[in-house]
């Protein structure tokens, strides 16, 4: 309810939600211009306004305001609905007037506590637990604020708009402790007023001029404000959580994992509250936050702030820069833009640049806007070049600007220790920015790139996990990676680092179950000792020169404090192998969180208080890794993956989840998940993805980038698909209508080509199909009854993607002299399709050969000059899988003569790093060929020696590479 005060003012004095006040009725809502000299608003009329009403409408015209040389006149129409109240606004300035500052309209709300905070238009938020003195004020550019306060349940959304014209808005606490509303409308975007030299200050202290004055033009203009309440359980009910606050979970992602939204344009991790307001560039989980935020202003606020910076943040031979902050006290001398991107003081850190292409991937899983990525094609390719070029030792792992710690310059963001050479934490971002963006080129139609960064990716995985000895960054001794290694070989931060061993977890470079598990049991085993309720940012101590020295001794800062800016890593190195201890830390920040909201830039080792003036929204990141890792909710490019690591306590959860402006229920429990809308619903006891338009259901089995069934009912019933298996040989599934004598039509997809399909429906044969070579069958089928079951058998590809997308553009085709067995990795092309295969030899992507040897023919696209060939072989002697006792390899030019060109025996593919996966190679000069035979043999043939049972030992082989 609205109250419209127009004696001698016009000014709206009450404005009721759920039965409460609250706006104060001394000033209430109205509109003002400030000018040096004098302030004018609607509260001082120059004449009383005449006031109509008809039907739902009310008319004020003549709301005439200001003196002799700034006259101002007003007329408002208000329109009221059951929904909103909407006030149009027409106002003509009679003169141009220098404005120190206009508030079109300006609302006192009751008190600072009248509402936690507002979502902005941009995707961010004004957090009024920050507004911790008299005076405090935020500027932000945007046309949407939505107050919420979750206490009483209520929601006020304001939304302006005026054509033409640009729109900021400011929040600031009075003097006497209330929350001021201001609009402003202009003809150029407002700049901030503060500082005098760079123009960049969104938040400021006992002051509220945050806006620089302007001049306010002669002439009509038109806007329109809309308020409009709501429910808050309603608009930001995220679900039914089971065993976890739900509640604190909503708070946090409300509030503390948006700040890092200074303005439009501008998106990082530190808060807009921090005193020098630095956005580092050099983060790669900014994207990732949207997962769990969920809002698409997020997404598209996001959007438009990569955007500028990939115009303006972008230097021209690639390198971006750091950071960007409201004054210029962290600069490195000479390396700052009018704009305020900026090198950083303490050295180049090159994450920006893997980052950058890091977020646009993201993103772009996100809104699924391929026209939108394609516009970052040319950058992405840019930023990451200029790194890819930094490499003078040929070894795949880029090189830093310095070369040694004691050059006392960084190169990360674990920014005051001195990181140089070839630094694993640039390095681990860089193979995750390589193998996201190969993806996104595959898409865009770039294959040649896509296959370049593919193959680089692999490249520096494979020097990645080497040994220190043998030029990696794997400590055998130790069991976990290094952080650095200076140019004359020497190591560095060789004390678990806790960044540089998640990401090497978490982004699939670690691949090797021994690896993980002693990283991660060395880790818990401290985090026990020292009782710390979250991961330090390294578990022992820095040397005493390889950082600045206000950090030592050891616990302090980047020397050993806890920054949970890494809680997303984090949790999803934990979740595959122990989700109950991943969800054992996200509880730790959500008591945390309600102790202190988690208002801080870290916590102290010691004492474990928080501390820090930087508040960053990365402290929200464990949330990420729930909802990621834990809830398994991952939105790609073409659908809705979901992978869930469920800890038993959270079987029963019901999730909310917006995507792509479809509001889903995920259903997750013990062995059961399910994706659903008004009109569709998939059920599956495994991961699958899920997309629909407003007539098809998109099913996709497990991982596969490819749909495996596109379902269309009739109009006017529901569909629901429970998937009840997707074998190489069948596929079935029960059916839930909501009407009978309904028709389905079916497009089964990603089949072998040319093979022969049977359906099944209820137990009942009614049709043969072939895929012919699109690899696709159709058909439709009328049901008489609600629930039916539908089987098809033949055979199907399993085509998972696990871990890296690296494909072999030189082969044409496969022949084999052994046959593989069940694990198929999805048929005669499955040993060169680009899906690589984990440490799991159920994943999908390995071919076996039970008891025999593996004996394959490659047909070449071309005759080439083989200067190198490769394969993957897994040994899991659990499982009676090992390694050929002999790899050979052959060459031909008609298929048929062939000539031996090279092999390794045993004890030579044993040299080869890791124990679980060998990347085996062996490299020629140029032998022409347009055939290649690989044998691997079995060791079956060496019983004597190794006295195993005759039959049961394996060959897994995976992804052969000829160069």
């Amino acid at each position: 309810m609205l109250t419209l005060d127009y004696n001698a003012k016009c000014k709206i004095s009450q404005l009721e939600i759920n039965s409460q006040n609250l706006i104060s009725g001394s000033s209430g809502m109205f509109s003002e211009i400030r000018t040096l000299k004098n302030s004018f608003s609607t509260i001082n009329l120059l004449s009383a306004p005449k006031v109509t009403v008809a039907n739902n409408n009310v008319f004020v015209k003549g709301i005439r305001y200001g003196d002799i040389e700034n006259k101002i006149i007003e007329n408002w129409e208000f329109i009221i609905t059951e929904k909103n109240v909407v006030l149009n606004i027409e106002r003509e300035i009679e003169n141009d007037i220098l404005a120190e500052e206009v508030s079109f309209l300006v609302i006192n709300f009751n008190d600072i506590k009248t509402w936690n905070a507002a979502f902005l238009g941009n995707g961010g938020v004004a957090w009024f637990y920050l507004f911790n003195e008299k005076l405090c004020t935020y500027g932000v550019h945007t046309d949407l604020s939505v107050f919420w306060n979750r206490d009483n349940n209520t929601v006020l959304k304001i939304n302006s708009t005026s054509e033409g014209k640009q729109t900021a808005v400011k929040f600031s606490r009075s003097n006497d402790d209330k929350l001021v509303y201001s609009i402003s409308v202009s003809d150029d975007e407002l700049k901030p007023r503060y500082d005098a030299d760079t123009k960049r200050r969104r938040f400021i202290r006992q002051k509220t001029d945050v806006w620089e004055p302007f001049i306010l033009k002669a002439g009509k203009y038109k806007q329109t404000i809309t308020l409009a309440p709501s429910n808050y359980s309603d608009e930001y009910n995220r679900g039914n959580f089971s065993g976890i606050d739900g509640e604190k979970i909503t708070s946090l992602l409300n509030t503390v994992a948006r700040i890092g939204v200074i303005d439009s344009k501008h998106f990082g991790a530190n808060s807009w509250h921090t005193p020098y307001g630095p956005i580092c560039l050099h983060e790669q989980y900014i994207g990732q936050l949207g997962i769990a935020i969920n809002d698409p202003n997020y997404i598209n606020g996001y959007k438009e702030c990569l955007d500028f910076y990939r115009d303006n943040a972008v230097k021209p031979d690639g390198r971006v820069f750091s950071r960007w902050a409201y004054d210029n006290s962290d600069m490195m001398p000479g390396e700052v833009t009018p704009l305020g991107f900026y090198e950083a003081q303490w050295g180049y850190l090159f994450d920006s640049n893997t980052d950058l292409t890091t977020n646009v991937c993201e993103l772009y899983n996100l809104c699924g806007d391929i026209d939108w990525v394609r516009t970052h094609k040319n950058s992405c390719e840019k930023t990451l070049e200029y790194l890819l070029k930094r490499d003078s030792n040929n070894n795949n792992l880029v090189e830093m600007m310095s070369d040694f710690y004691y050059e006392k310059k960084s190169s990360d963001w674990i920014d005051i220790m001195w990181a140089s050479f070839e630094n694993a934490f640039v390095n681990a971002k860089l193979y995750r920015a390589l193998t996201l963006w190969s993806s996104v080129e595959r898409q865009l139609g770039d294959n040649e790139r896509a296959l370049y960064y593919a193959d680089y990716a692999e490249k520096l995985k494979k020097s990645f996990n080497k040994s220190i000895d043998d030029g990696g960054f794997w400590d055998s001794k130790n069991k976990w990676y290094v952080h650095w290694r200076d140019k004359d070989n020497s190591i560095h931060g060789n004390n678990l680092v806790t960044p540089v061993n998640f990401m090497a977890i978490a982004y699939g470079i670690c691949e090797y179950n021994s690896r993980r598990n002693a990283i991660l049991n060395k880790i818990e085993l401290q985090m026990k000792t020292e009782n710390l309720f979250f991961w330090p940012i390294c578990m022992y101590p820095y040397q005493s020169d390889e950082g600045l020295d206000y950090q030592f001794p050891f616990p302090n800062y980047e020397n050993g404090d806890l920054f949970l800016s890494w809680g997303g890593v984090g949790v999803e190195s934990y979740a595959s192998v122990n989700p109950e201890l991943a969800l054992n830390y996200v509880e730790n920040i959500l008591k945390q969180y309600d102790k202190d909201g988690l208002a801080f830039q870290r916590y102290s080792r010691i004492s474990q208080q928080g501390a820090g003036d930087d508040i960053l929204a990365g402290n929200a990141l464990a949330l990420v890794g729930l909802y990621k890792s834990i809830f398994g909710i991952n939105p790609l490019y073409n659908r809705l993956y979901i992978n869930p690591n469920l800890p038993e306590k959270l079987s029963g959860t019901e999730l909310i989840y917006n995507y792509r402006n479809d509001k889903l229920k995920i259903g997750l429990s013990t062995n059961s998940y399910s994706i659903s809308n008004n009109q569709f619903k998939i059920t599956s006891e495994k991961d699958f993805g899920f997309f629909s338009t407003s007539k098809e259901l998109f099913y996709f089995n497990s991982s596969s980038d490819d749909y495996l069934i596109m379902a269309k009912p009739d109009a006017e019933t529901n569909l629901s698909l429970d998937i009840l298996k997707c074998g190489s040989n069948e596929i079935n599934w029960n059916q839930v209508l909501t009407e009978n004598h309904k028709s389905v039509y079916y497009t089964i997809n990603n089949l072998e080509k040319n093979s022969n399909y049977t359906i099944t429906i209820n137990d009942k044969e009614i049709l043969k199909l072939n895929s012919k070579n699109d690899g696709i069958i159709k058909f439709n089928y009328k049901f008489t009854c609600k629930v039916s079951n539908i089987k098809i058998t033949g055979k199907f590809r399993n085509d998972l993607k696990v871990n890296s997308n690296t494909s072999v553009k030189n082969i044409f085709n496969a022949e084999y002299s052994s046959e593989y067995s069940k694990y198929d990795a999805g048929g005669k092309d499955g040993l060169f399709d680009g899906l690589r295969g984990s440490v799991n030899f159920n994943d999908g992507a390995w071919q076996g050969f039970e008891g025999e040897d593996m004996d394959v023919t490659f047909e070449l696209k071309n005759q080439l000059g083989i200067k190198k060939i490769s394969a993957g072989f897994l040994e899991n002697t659990s499982d009676w899988i090992y390694l050929p006792v002999l790899f050979e390899v052959y060459s031909s030019l008609d298929g048929k003569e062939f000539r031996k060109i090279g092999e390794l025996n045993r004890e030579e593919i044993k040299e080869f790093p890791e124990d679980e996966i060998k990347y085996i190679s062996l490299s020629f000069k140029n032998v022409e060929a347009k055939y290649i035979k690989i044998i691997a043999k079995n060791i079956n043939s060496y019983h004597e020696n190794e006295q195993l049972p005759k039959g049961k030992e394996w060959i897994f082989c995976d992804e052969v590479l000829i160069e």
